[in-house]
């Protein structure tokens, strides 16, 4: 990363690729976070910008349907960058608020209790049958995507190229070809 800000520095034209959004657990957090902490006085003159992708997040829902057509987050079960005390505490705050939850880096070799912790705090405050789509390896070959009940989610096979959308209680399952999932806007409420 600081050879690309070094780079840019003489005056090079230099492109960072990340896979999903550069911003969204992406490359572009970090640039900056090298300008702020770690800043060279010829990166002053490095003009970045960042250019929007489709997230993974946004990849995955597309292929379950539309589960995140209302208020949703997205929440990294990986630990080596965030303690899990506050992943934990994010989790809780976010089952609880019934929001439609998009879990990047669910499991890995390391991290299978903490994966296994995180459905217990989603079971806590879900139905059991609440709709989770998987996506995995999406636009890569080998790619899947499956839709399965939360109470089913401790025993899938599930890594860190895989991307959790576990349902709130208003996401719905359409028993298509393929099935679908989407959480209604609230369009069809009564409006009087």
């Amino acid at each position: 990363m600081c050879r690309a800000l070094d780079l840019a520095a003489e005056g090079r034209s230099v492109a960072l690729v990340s896979s999903g959004d550069a911003g969204i657990y992406g490359l572009a957090a970090l640039v900056f976070e090298l300008l702020d902490r770690a800043p060279k006085p010829e990166w002053g003159s490095v003009e970045v910008r960042v250019c929007p992708g489709v997230s993974a997040a946004q990849a995955v829902a597309a292929r379950a349907g539309a589960p995140l057509g209302h208020d949703f987050c997205a929440i990294s079960l990986s630990d080596l960058m965030t303690p899990w005390e506050a992943i934990r505490t994010r989790l809780e705050a976010a089952a609880a608020a019934d929001f439609v939850v998009a879990l990047y880096n669910p499991r890995s070799a390391r991290r299978q209790a903490r994966f296994l912790e995180a459905v217990e705090i989603l079971l806590r405050h879900r139905p059991p049958q609440t709709p989770v789509f998987i996506g995995r390896n999406l636009g890569r070959a080998g790619e899947d995507g499956r839709i399965l009940a939360l109470v089913e989610l401790a025993g899938a096979e599930i890594d860190m190229a895989s991307l959790l959308i576990v349902g709130s209680s208003a996401t719905r399952r359409l028993d298509t070809d393929p099935p679908r999932l989407y959480t209604p806007r609230g369009y069809f409420r009564d409006r009087r």
